[in-house]
């Protein structure tokens, strides 16, 4: 098992015992983090990023209540992933080829991986139809060229240009342009290895940049250099402007944690991950699906895309209970909820028979503070009153009160108005209020 598997091994683990509780609270909570803790150390992710993100899952955890789409642990375990997420790139990038020809440098340190990511890349874009060229500036390592002119000879469509007999860069760049431009859609051009302590390589590489005029520039950065890549990424990027990133050897033993998080602190992008030898393993980095492999459960998005649209549709479902006068405590709340996140109170007046009455700002945040205390007093409800509110008599008015917190008055004064829009909607306008809150927003 390599490193990777075993990392991904370790979270799918914390994921299964949330899964496998009958109930989380914050001891069992805890337990699932120091796994967390365990596998993303193991990864060499920096210690205090992995502290600042078990604290931020705890925090949401105390903090966050779950839609009403997803159970506890559900919501935990996307908490977990949302936060994984963000330390390791947060979205996917794509590269797009603004002109022809497009020329893309890649630098790294020597042993990086450069050269055949060169190829993998050449390799990458032939697939999608463009005519790539490749040439390399690497006078210093001559099988370096060897080596590029003998993977890409095994990608069509892609022209590689021999500069092992020219040793002064300058002259390599000029002319292999020259060779390349009228013919070509994409131009890749790979670079001598360098160290952030070598300065004359790293004048050379600006050199190159100042030639060459590339419209991209990628830095390649070897998964096993773990936290050192934060020193590497930001001392070629203080040389050159790097547009993005792209992690190499994410195969074998590499722990990569520390390349992902580190690379992602310099604020360049990580476009791909190289998971292989072969020219074919190079892979667009979509955070996402990262992260959601590492903890079994593929892509979330679809999950949430899925959750959003039962909501949709269960709103739609409940607006058409409530035209047919079958109308809750949970139902107002609810609505109440939605048109907040529409736009406020100003939107829910223009539903109710008082539309034509203007309020200033101060009586909108006094309804406002109201509805907030009505929810609090529904919270302490059984769901038998939540459903049934015309069983709320003296008792039970006493106990959601003690429960709640809230005045008595207030929650007397919330019953009324719920018999109030409870009435209106038995109406027959009720009609014309879901056909327009349909039309309004796209039912």
């Amino acid at each position: 098992m390599d490193m990777l598997e075993e990392i991904s091994e370790r979270l799918k683990k914390a994921i299964e015992r949330i899964k496998n509780r009958v109930y989380i609270d914050e001891k069992s909570l805890n337990e699932v983090l120091r796994e967390i803790q365990k596998a993303l150390i193991l990864a060499d992710v920096n210690v205090k990023i992995v502290f600042e993100l078990t604290n931020r899952i705890k925090e949401r955890f105390e903090t966050e209540k779950p839609p009403h789409e997803l159970t506890i642990k559900e919501y935990i375990i996307k908490i977990i992933f949302d936060e994984l997420v963000k330390i390791l790139g947060e979205e996917k990038n794509e590269l797009i080829i603004t002109k022809k020809p497009f020329k893309i440098m890649l630098i790294g340190l020597e042993g990086s991986g450069k050269t055949t990511t060169v190829a993998k890349l050449a390799y990458y874009y032939s697939q999608k139809g463009y005519k790539v060229g490749v040439f390399s500036t690497d006078i210093h390592r001559p099988a370096a060229i060897d080596q590029l002119e003998q993977l890409t000879s095994q990608i069509k469509n892609v022209l590689f240009i021999d500069t092992k007999n020219e040793k002064n860069v300058n002259k390599i760049i000029i002319n292999s342009l020259n060779k390349l431009n009228k013919k070509i859609d994409i131009i890749l051009v790979d670079t001598a290895g360098r160290h952030k302590e070598e300065k004359s390589l790293l004048n050379e590489m600006k050199l190159i940049e100042k030639i060459l005029k590339p419209d991209f520039t990628f830095l390649v950065i070897d998964a096993t250099i773990g936290q050192k890549a934060y020193d590497q990424a930001k001392a070629f990027h203080d040389t050159v402007k790097i547009g993005g990133i792209i992690i190499s050897k994410m195969d074998g033993t590499a722990r990569g944690g520390g390349a992902l998080s580190a690379a992602t602190a310099t604020g360049a992008k990580i476009y791909f991950i190289g998971t292989g030898e072969k020219i074919r393993d190079l892979e667009e980095y979509d955070p996402y699906s990262f992260v959601g492999r590492l903890l079994g459960i593929g892509d979330i998005r679809s999950i949430i895309s899925h959750v959003e649209r039962t909501l949709e549709k269960r709103d739609l479902e409940r607006l058409k209970r409530i035209s047919k006068g079958e109308f809750t405590l949970i139902d107002m709340i609810d609505q109440l909820n939605q048109i907040y996140k529409l736009g406020g109170l100003s939107k829910l007046l223009s539903y109710l028979p008082i539309s034509n009455i203007k309020l200033s700002k101060e009586e909108l945040a006094d309804i406002e503070n109201k509805i907030k205390k009505w929810k609090y007093a529904i919270d302490s409800m059984t769901l038998e009153e939540k459903v049934n509110p015309r069983i709320i008599k003296k008792d039970r008015l006493q106990r959601i009160s003690r429960g709640s917190g809230v005045d008595e008055k207030i929650i007397k004064e919330m019953l009324r108005q719920y018999e109030t829009m409870r009435k209106f909607m038995k109406k027959r306008r009720h009609k014309r209020v879901l056909k327009e809150y349909m039309r309004r927003f796209g039912y």
